[in-house]
């Protein structure tokens, strides 16, 4: 079976039809540029703009960056404001005029991380990080999600620890590989002490370039890099949708 899956970042947005059984791509993926400011009222086209690229006439899932209930986001950390509080599955439904399912983004990168990646048969607490604008997470617990963890916003020397150790702090504040290996490894240690997971998987677009920095992480827990790399949310968000 074949959904549409649609990854909305503080940088990017991103869609691709997706098999979801095998967890792939059916084709090259577009990827448009988040509008600024990135109001419901401007990222809504655009959503619907990657529906009518494909041509796509079925169900579509699309993450956002930040906490989602019952298809109402509920924050708005690397977003416009405006969307909190926002029937985010309501107006991508009325842009597109197909059925859509609204979730967390890294909730729907791990989601796709434990059913064909990484996770894949993992049981225990696995917590799954990515590393992008900010920093989002997604916890398991033997294979089930705890939705909406938003970890990223986790406090460091006094700041959100994404504002420190996401990736787009390291490229903000010019930081080489070892530097912010350094703070990654201060954030881990910090997410380690809370939740005890037996295995951190590590995605984002970082996760591609994983050899520049895991091996100088240190901490007790089993890190590895996301299977799926980046693509990992438009495969969960496809997954999503395609739920009975």
């Amino acid at each position: 079976m074949e959904a549409l899956g649609i990854d909305i970042g503080g940088s990017g947005i991103k869609g691709a039809p997706v098999d979801v059984v095998k967890g792939e791509l059916t084709r090259e993926r577009l990827r448009i540029p988040t509008p600024v400011p990135a109001t419901p009222e401007a990222v809504a086209p655009v959503v619907a703009q990657i529906v009518e690229h494909f041509a796509w006439n079925g169900p579509v899932g699309v993450t956002f960056p930040g906490i989602v209930t019952d298809g109402i986001t509920r924050s708005a950390a690397n977003v416009d404001a405006a969307w909190i509080g926002e029937d985010a599955q309501a107006l991508f439904a009325k842009a597109t005029g197909l059925p859509v399912v609204v979730l967390n983004d890294a909730d729907a990168a791990g989601t796709a991380e434990m059913a064909i990646g990484a996770g894949r048969g993992k049981t225990g607490v696995v917590l799954v990080l990515t590393f992008g604008t900010g920093i989002g997470s997604a916890l398991f617990v033997d294979g089930h999600l705890v939705p909406n963890t938003e970890l990223g916003h986790l406090e460091i020397r006094g700041k959100d620890a994404e504002k420190r150790a996401s990736d787009h702090a390291r490229e903000d504040h010019e930081l080489s590989w070892d530097k912010w290996a350094g703070r990654v490894e201060e954030y881990l240690q910090h997410v380690e002490a809370l939740f005890s997971p037996s295995l951190i998987i590590i995605g984002g677009g970082v996760s591609k370039k994983s050899e520049k920095f895991l091996p100088k992480v240190r901490v007790q827990t089993t890190v590895v890099p996301a299977t799926l790399q980046n693509e990992a949310g438009i495969v969960g968000a496809a997954m999503a949708a395609a739920k009975p």
